[in-house]
C-alpha cells in the first residue's frame, strides 16, 4: 500500500459500514493487489485473484485489527487464490511425471519447439527471464543471483516456480 496514513480513515469508515468508503478503500488497494496477482499468479488467473482478494477483503475488513496489517495480509490473500486458481486450472497437487512422458512422446519436435515457446510467454518477466538465464544461456545460480540481486535462496526458488508453471502449462 501507498501510504497507510490516508487508507486509515477509509478502513474506519468501511469498518463502521459506510458502503462508499469501502468502494473508495478496495479501488485504492486494486493496483497494488494487480502488481502482486502479476507476479504470483499464471496470467489467465490475475483478474479472478484480485477480485477475489478483494471480495475477502470487503467481507472480512471488520476483523482487521491494525491498519498496519493489512499490506500483508492481502499479499497472503492474493498468494493463496493465485494457488487455488492454478490447481483448479490443472487439476494437478503435484508436478505428474507419468503424464509429462506421455505429453512429450505424442509431439513432433516442431510441436515441442511450439508448445515451449508459448509455455515461456506465459510466464511473468521474472520467472521468464531467471529460466532463460539459467536453461538458455547456462547461468549459475549465483550469476543469476548477482544480476537479479537476490540470494541463492530466493534464485532457486523462483527458478523451481517457474519450471513448474512451464511443465503445467504444457502438460494442460
Amino acid at each position: 500500500m501507498d501510504a497507510l496514513v490516508t487508507i486509515r480513515p477509509l478502513i474506519e469508515a468501511a469498518q463502521l459500514g459506510d458502503p462508499d468508503a469501502l468502494d473508495r478503500l478496495l479501488r485504492t488497494c486494486q493496483p497494488d493487489i494487480r502488481r502482486y496477482a502479476y507476479r504470483h499468479c499464471l496470467i489467465s488467473d490475475i483478474d479472478d485473484a484480485v477480485q477475489e482478494a478483494l471480495l475477502i477483503l470487503a467481507r472480512r475488513l471488520n476483523s482487521l485489527r491494525t491498519v498496519a496489517a493489512l499490506p500483508g495480509w492481502l499479499f497472503t490473500v492474493v498468494r493463496r487464490e493465485c494457488r487455488k486458481l492454478e490447481r483448479r486450472v490443472f487439476g494437478l497437487e503435484a508436478y505428474d511425471e507419468t503424464r509429462m512422458e506421455e505429453w512429450l512422446v505424442s509431439r513432433s519436435d516442431d510441436d515441442l519447439r511450439i508448445d515451449l515457446a508459448h509455455a515461456l510467454e506465459s510466464l511473468p518477466l521474472h520467472y521468464r527471464e531467471i529460466v532463460l538465464m539459467r536453461d538458455f544461456e547456462a547461468l549459475g545460480i549465483r550469476e543469476i543471483a548477482a544480476r537479479f540481486q537476490l540470494s541463492t535462496a530466493a534464485t532457486k526458488s523462483r527458478l523451481r516456480r517457474a519450471r513448474e508453471l512451464v511443465r503445467e502449462y504444457l502438460v494442460a
